[in-house]
Formats: structure tokens, sequence, C-alpha cells
């Protein structure tokens, strides 16, 4: 793989791809042309890449008791709040304020990435996510997601992985 950049937008240095670099990771940028109409991202992601949508995940902010963390799911699913709030000790979670999200992550919805974030939150990996040699997510721009193993996800987010998809 190496930390191909397949655009010029990849050298600008975006908050996850300088990450990335910074570990020493090998990733891949793969850039698409974003609808700005489009209300699905990550499928939107997925059909633009002509990939399955168990191979790009998404990634959602929750709060839960402690505060804001991140759940990193597969667009083909649906977060199961429940598992998500037992993977990270708590006893409940919901799903994040829009503006709360921005502000905390540095990213806008749609382009939110597990990586470079303002601030280090708590992050949980689907466990699905370890089925397959590379993964696909945002690089923190909507149009533009990063190809790397599930390893370097679950490393440099500090992630648990635990089973928190549902499908539907």
């Amino acid at each position: 793989m190496g930390c191909r950049e397949q655009s010029e937008e990849g050298r600008a240095g975006h908050p996850a791809t300088v990450a990335l670099t910074k570990a020493g990771a090998d990733f891949t940028l793969h850039p698409y042309e974003h609808d700005a109409n489009a209300q699905a991202y990550g499928e939107e992601a997925a059909d633009a890449l002509g990939l399955p949508y168990d191979r790009i995940f998404k990634t959602l902010v929750a709060e839960v008791e402690s505060g804001l963390a991140v759940a990193v799911v597969p667009v083909a699913g649906k977060l199961d709040l429940k598992a998500f709030a037992a993977a990270l000790g708590s006893k409940r979670a919901a799903m994040a304020d829009a503006a709360k999200v921005e502000r905390v992550t540095g990213y806008v919805v749609g382009g939110i990435s597990p990586l470079g974030q303002r601030k280090q939150l708590p992050t949980v990996v689907d466990s699905s996510a370890l089925e397959f040699d590379t993964v696909y997510f945002s690089a923190g721009k909507r149009g533009l997601q990063i190809e790397t193993s599930p390893k370097n996800l679950v490393d440099l987010t500090r992630a648990v992985t635990a089973p928190i998809a549902k499908t539907g």
C-alpha cells in the first residue's frame, strides 16, 4: 500500500493524514467527487469508490456518562448504542449534537475522521473491521477516504474493538 497520496489534496496535510504519516503508517488516499446534495456520506463514498458498504467505515460521535466518545462502524450497519455504551463501561449512550461534535473534533459532519481530532476521544471500532486487510474511513473531508490496515486505525485511535454495529 505504501504512503501513496493520489492527489494534490492529500499533500495538503489533513490532521488524519498527518497522524498516519507521523506514526509511519502505510495508507492510501482515495479522493472522489462529493455531491453537495448527498445525505448519506458513507454510502456516497462507497458508491463513488466502487466498494461494498461493509468495507467503508463511518465515524459517529455519541455521548456516554463520561462525555463524548467515537464509534467507527461499517456504512452497511447502524450503531448499536447499547453495545457501544457497554464497550466503554457505560450504562447508556445517545448520539451527540452535530454542532458540538464539529466543535470538539474539528471536522464537519460527513467528513469526521477517527484520526487527528482536536481532542483524543475514547474510541470503539466495530470488530468487523478486523476481518479485512485494509479498511476505508474519512480522511477528515467530504470526498476523501483513507485506506489503511485495521491495526493502524485501532492503534492510532487507542481504540477498543467490540461488536457495536447492527444491521439495518
